[in-house]
């Protein structure tokens, strides 16, 4: 009884995801290139790029070089903000040749308290887009210091905003899918995502669901003051959805989709370089609360493991059951696989997927209860310092929901 109650509980699950869900399963929308050239220059606001970057010498020159090749006719500035890096990408970042003296600079300050280390950098580049750009008008557009940008993507995001009026228009930019590590949970990856968010869900007005992919979020500056500032969300550790959720729930129209302009360069050749990734925040998503972790646990066995032991090792209406819910979850993956080029077989794979990730999660919180807190770009994050704890307290009024990974943490 107990397997036919649980094959039945795992379908039930993978009906109402399939069919409920804001059919994440299905391709995401993508926007179509703009010609800035085509662009009226007299009606196209001011841009400031902010590119926080920290230790990014293999990848800066060649994400500040993309965004001075853009093809964007309204003014437009580059902010570098060099955040405490010790392999020169400050110094890289000016080496990078700007004939039309678009780019700046900005050597970080030391991080205060509160603050997590990326929105401080962030917060110093939004000071300095005001400072160039005083008034308050135009766009920011936060990116990472390893995507790189066709030189199409400014004039594409900015023209989206101004069409559908929105506050904020975020892509999740295309990921490398290279090594066998890459193409074996990197897809997963971006297939979670877009349960967790649908992107239906994210771009309904009328929905509360928000969501945004850090590598592209394009905001207006009125937006921006209207939630506070940078300041309002300085110690997220998931900042781009909160940023979203702050928006979206002050009134904001939002946009979230795939982005075919605008590639991450940053690798993953092994699994342990993403389980690091993932182990970082996942704990602190869960509000350090072993209750949580119980249940994001028997959750990922139910509906990921589960239908793949009930149809291998069980017979009658149990495997019957657990392979209905099992076909369900494969063909679900199936339209991310396509988008990244990669057979359908690799869908058998995502039950192990699964299982990486939950012990990934795992493994984020024994990390927190042996003392070593979040570390990133050689930086820890603990409940002393306040970055966390803003973050929890954030989550705990509902600014933001649970999920296992966000869109920078591999763009």
């Amino acid at each position: 009884m107990f397997l036919i109650a649980l094959s039945c509980l795992a379908l039930a699950i993978w009906g109402w995801l399939i069919f409920f869900h804001g059919h994440f399963w299905q391709a995401g929308p993508i926007l179509g290139p703009v010609d800035g050239r085509k662009l009226d220059r007299a009606l196209c606001p001011d841009v400031c790029v902010v590119v926080p970057a920290r230790d990014e010498a293999p990848s800066i020159g060649k994400c500040v070089a993309s965004l001075l090749a853009q093809d964007y006719p309204g003014r437009m500035h580059v902010i570098v903000v060099d955040d405490g890096s010790t392999d020169g990408t400050g110094r890289l970042a000016r080496k990078v040749p700007d004939p039309r003296k678009r780019l700046t600079v900005v050597t970080g300050k030391p991080r205060p308290p509160g603050w997590s280390g990326k929105l401080w950098a962030v917060s110093q580049g939004e000071a300095e887009a005001r400072r160039l750009c005083p008034a308050d008008d135009g766009f920011i557009l936060l990116t990472d210091a390893d995507i790189t940008h066709d030189p199409r993507h400014v004039s594409t995001l900015v023209a989206k905003a101004q069409a559908s009026r929105l506050d904020q228009v975020s892509e999740m930019v295309e990921l490398n899918c290279v090594s066998p590590a890459e193409r074996m949970l990197v897809p997963a990856f971006v297939f979670f995502f877009a349960l967790l968010y649908p992107f239906a869900s994210v771009n309904n007005p009328r929905s509360r669901t928000a969501g945004a992919a850090g590598g592209t979020i394009l905001i207006r500056r009125t937006a921006l003051t209207r939630i506070g500032g940078i300041a309002s969300l300085r110690g997220a550790l998931i900042d781009d959805c909160t940023l979203a959720a702050l928006v979206k729930h002050s009134g904001g129209g939002i946009y979230l989709g795939h982005s075919c302009l605008a590639r991450s360069i940053r690798p993953y050749p092994h699994p342990h370089d993403i389980w690091r990734m993932v182990a970082r925040t996942a704990y602190v998503q869960l509000g350090y609360s072993p209750l949580m972790l119980l249940g994001t646990v028997v959750g990922m066995i139910v509906v990921w493991i589960a239908p793949m032991e009930l149809a291998l090792f069980t017979h009658g209406a149990a495997c019957l059951l657990g392979a209905g819910a099992w076909v369900m979850s494969m063909a679900s993956y199936t339209p991310t696989l396509r988008r990244f080029n990669l057979s359908p077989a690799w869908a058998l794979l995502l039950p192990a997927v699964a299982g990486f990730y939950t012990l990934a999660t795992i493994g984020s919180a024994i990390n927190h209860h042996r003392g070593r807190g979040v570390v990133w770009k050689s930086r820890a994050y603990t409940d002393t310092d306040g970055a966390i704890s803003t973050y929890i307290q954030q989550k705990g009024n509902g600014v933001v929901m649970n999920r296992t990974m966000t869109g920078d943490d591999l763009g």
